[in-house]
């Protein structure tokens, strides 16, 4: 299945200055900034047909898969000067790079990109800056088994503040963390349909306009995870997933936990 990658907006909660037009997908995890997590997670799964929706900062994204350099996070022999790699990251992977505006809103990304989808009925999407070891194949069987148009990844409140319950008079009658309450969040992660197009108007929202229609329609379904999920919305969230990369507490790097070994040597 194709995957569209959301990687066009600015991403000002993680820059650093005016002069940083670095965009939120290349920030870095470890060696890797977490665009190329994202793409290994799908990738791991058989699915490694990228569509990248650019915007801001763009040339970033493009520079590094132009030049990419696979001795950075692969196993290799240098023999009489020449590079033999032991295992291969990106190259049976097909990216699509696809301009969608600087300032378009992600419904309208996923408009732009659809003559890439090739009519395809399936496809999966993600905003390309949030990981988790979420059942891949699992959340696509389920989708695929049920008559809906898209189906989005649920998980449990991530807030650490509380919620106060009030009295009229004022008085505190209960206190309840935000992360107890039965309440879910938009994890990012898409299965859709071709129908979810429908309901997309000019400049709109996946979520608010897409995914809100089919609910009203009952045609939108969940797919709850309890497990690991971190955003990388701040520049703090994305220093934490940073820091548990360099002491090997990666749950998102799934092809590591399974044993995948990526592919045969090869002589760069």
């Amino acid at each position: 299945m194709k995957v569209v990658l959301f990687c066009g907006g600015y991403g000002m909660r993680m820059r650093n200055g005016a002069s940083d037009d670095v965009p939120k997908p290349m920030a870095m995890v470890g060696p890797r900034p977490l665009i190329w997590h994202v793409m290994r997670y799908y990738a791991h799964f058989g699915h490694t047909e990228f569509i990248l929706c650019l915007g801001y900062g763009a040339h970033h994204i493009k520079d590094f898969f132009l030049n990419y350099e696979e001795t950075t996070s692969n196993d290799f022999v240098l023999r009489r000067g020449r590079t033999e790699l032991l295992s291969t990251d990106i190259a049976d992977w097909t990216i699509t790079f696809a301009q969608t505006g600087i300032e378009s809103p992600i419904g309208e990304r996923l408009r732009r990109v659809r003559e890439h989808l090739d009519g395809d009925e399936m496809f999966l999407a993600n905003y390309a800056d949030v990981l988790t070891d979420a059942p891949l194949p699992e959340m696509i069987d389920r989708f695929a088994r049920r008559d809906a148009g898209a189906s989005m990844m649920v998980v449990p409140p991530q807030s650490s503040f509380h919620c106060v319950d009030l009295g009229e008079d004022g008085l505190v009658g209960g206190i309840t963390a935000v992360s107890e309450l039965p309440l879910w969040e938009n994890g990012g992660y898409f299965v859709l349909r071709q129908e979810v197009f429908d309901h997309i108007p000019e400049n709109g929202d996946l979520v608010a306009d897409g995914c809100a229609q089919l609910a009203k329609r009952g045609r939108l379904v969940a797919h709850q995870h309890r497990g690991f999920w971190k955003p990388t919305d701040t520049v703090k969230e994305r220093a934490a997933l940073d820091a548990a990369y360099a002491r090997g507490d990666r749950p998102w790097a799934v092809w590591e936990r399974d044993g995948a070994a990526g592919g045969a040597a090869r002589t760069a």
